[in-house]
């Protein structure tokens, strides 16, 4: 017997989402949504992080309740709970610290291909920030031309993921006090590759058997991402595609025309999709598309591919990462081309449903079923051209009769690059500081990240984010929270009538939304330095400062690295849903606990936005007042 489907008003909160979900079933399409239902109830000892699969004398399954005798259960090596979860957790961090900065790694080759003339189509679009990042690296930059300038600075950016390094080179940027603790606590993040590596033998059997000792070279993997690879893929893709300036854009399904060709970036890499972008707006290929019936061409973002482009071209937005399938059910995609990282397989199945082509283009991230090709520098313009055609081609087989747009698109404000808030004001932050000072602005919150099916698409987002600006807390949104943002109304100016006072005046002096895009999931990177900057200018270290984080709807390993490296950096970070380290008293208590002792920040766990709101509010009360301020 067929399993009763959950109430569709359950699993979102948006209208568009909700109408797909609808012509989903009525189509005979699966979801995210079905799958979890399916996976439900889910292994208990997964959740909790007690089982191994390290070694083939297991898979072990670890019960920390005292048994046999009063002692703790063991795996067959003799690992107890704390060590497995720990391991696990690890593992878990190594992964997505290779994530992001493998994302840095390959913005680097592009460079490296930009200076060795392998790369038409690409060049350096900002020349003067080029020159910032080389004088930060110890480049000569006087009387150089600016290829010679880039060639130095790959070199040095290439020389972050060895391992001969004490520290990477954005460590400049952090607060000396925060330098000298990393030191004391020897978690300097020396190189993006040590690190991972590192942690990756660690967790071997018969290495790192203690658990505070394993999560503290965690912390240190995390701080190579965040401060490494992550740093290095935002700087550099700034460099070559131009640093965001503010500008206006629009957001949800109903940015997929009726009457253009559709194509739909999603994944994580500018190098792939700034280079689709430039073939769909080809006088040529819009003049096919036309006389294949189309008015023109739209290109629109999902996931952080889409804010890549959206932050620097301004492209509109279809969606998040549970708005994926959901565009597709549309029946008006010709085309989704995606490069890699939170891209659901299922994608392919449900393209198949549809006339519609699904594109994959890099060779670590191929799927089962899809149309490959090969995009690296030196052939991106022209296989960019050959995916717009396929996508011009396929309009023609579109079913008029299976198309349903469920919205009219909202506007949204982006491109806040912290360059952009500095021109803002003026060239200083001292504007900033005042406002922080006065109680106009009483801190600030990163909220970024997923979506979960475990939580009510978009509710935790949307809920966090509403609660924080009444509380005159600025929110600095990046990744999949954009797109929820933008679709509440708080990415506009107008969107300060849902403030408070303090952040309402704010926003109107500025003409700024009280929440402000900062890019994609790696930008958090641009966080990371924008306290630094203020810490700096204070004179106090980050975990001093009025400001915390938070990931609402969270579900990858990246975002439990970018987590770790917030926390790990000083800033209290909130979580909706909690990694799998339950199973652990030790390794729970230390990330809600312990870390807050050791680096001045830990982690808070919880599912309500209301309730999670309030205590970020309370944890920028303390440090408001541990700096002088009034609460």
């Amino acid at each position: 017997m067929e399993s009763k489907k959950r109430d569709i008003n359950d699993m979102s909160i948006w209208d568009d989402a909700k109408s797909m979900l609808a012509k989903a079933r009525a189509d005979g399409v699966e979801t995210a949504w079905d799958r979890l239902d399916q996976q439900t109830p889910h292994c208990r000892f997964c959740e909790l992080g007690t089982t191994c699969r390290n070694c083939v004398m297991g898979p072990c399954r670890i019960s920390a309740k005292a048994e046999h005798g009063g002692k703790l259960s063991r795996g067959v090596c003799g690992a107890d709970a704390d060590v497995i979860v720990a391991r696990n957790f690890g593992r878990f961090i190594a992964g997505g610290s290779a994530g992001h900065s493998d994302h840095g790694r390959d913005v680097i080759e592009a460079l490296e291909a930009v200076v060795e003339g392998r790369a038409p189509g690409y060049q350096i679009r900002d020349e003067a920030k080029l020159r910032r990042i080389a004088a930060e690296l110890g480049v000569a930059t006087e009387g150089r031309d600016a290829l010679d300038v880039a060639a130095d600075v790959v070199d040095a950016c290439y020389s972050d993921f060895g391992s001969r390094r004490k520290a990477v080179n954005f460590l400049s940027r952090v607060p000396a006090k925060r330098r000298e603790l990393w030191e004391k606590l020897d978690i300097t993040p020396r190189g993006v590759d040590r690190e991972i590596a590192e942690m990756m033998h660690r967790t071997h059997m018969g290495c790192d058997n203690d658990a505070p000792n394993t999560m503290l070279h965690a912390a240190r993997c995390a701080l190579a991402d965040g401060w490494a690879g992550s740093m290095i893929a935002t700087e550099l893709c700034d460099v070559l595609f131009g640093t965001p300036k503010p500008k206006m854009s629009t957001a949800n399904l109903g940015v997929i025309k009726k009457d253009t060709v559709n194509i739909l970036v999603h994944g994580h890499n500018p190098v792939v999709s700034e280079m689709i972008l430039d073939a769909a707006r080809d006088p040529e290929m819009i003049e096919l598309a036309k006389k294949n019936g189309a008015t023109g061409i739209t290109v629109a973002g999902l996931c952080c591919t889409g804010n890549e482009l959206l932050m620097r071209q301004g492209i509109p937005m279809a969606g998040n990462h549970l708005m994926t399938e959901l565009a597709i059910v549309t029946g008006a995609v010709e085309v989704v081309v995606v490069d890699y990282q939170c891209i659901m397989p299922s994608l392919v199945q449900v393209a198949g449903c549809y006339h519609t082509r699904f594109i994959d283009t890099a060779a670590k991230a191929r799927f089962t079923g899809a149309i490959h090709f090969n995009f690296h520098p030196e052939n991106a313009r022209e296989e960019a051209r050959k995916v717009v055609r396929m996508a011009v081609d396929a309009f023609v087989e579109r079913d008029p009769k299976r198309v349903e747009i469920p919205a009219e698109p909202v506007s949204i404000m982006t491109g806040f690059s912290n360059e952009a808030i500095l021109e803002a004001l003026g060239g200083s932050l001292d504007p900033l500081l005042d406002a922080v000072k006065a109680g106009t602005v009483r801190g600030f919150v990163g909220v970024v990240g997923c979506n979960n099916p475990k939580i009510k698409h978009d509710s935790a987002n949307v809920g966090l984010m509403k609660a924080l600006v009444k509380k005159d807390i600025m929110v600095l949104a990046t990744g999949c929270v954009t797109t929820a943002a933008g679709k509440a109304g708080l990415l506009v100016p107008e969107g300060a009538s849902m403030a408070g006072p303090g952040l309402q005046s704010l926003c109107g002096a500025l003409g700024i939304p009280p929440v402000l895009h900062l890019g994609s999931c790696v930008d958090n990177a641009r966080i990371l330095q924008l306290c630094a900057l203020i810490a700096n200018a204070l004179g106090v270290d980050i975990s001093d400062l009025p400001v915390g984080a938070s990931s609402p709807e969270w579900y990858s390993e990246k975002a439990a690295a970018i987590g770790l490296y917030a926390v790990a950096s000083g800033i209290y970070t909130h979580l909706g849903l909690p990694p799998n380290i339950l199973g652990s008293e030790k390794v729970t208590d230390i990330a809600l606990n312990g870390l807050e002792q050791i680096v001045g920040a830990s982690f808070v766990v919880n599912d309500d936005p209301e309730k999670a709101a309030d205590l970020l509010d309370a944890r920028i009360r303390q440090k408001r007042q541990g700096l002088g301020l009034q609460p």
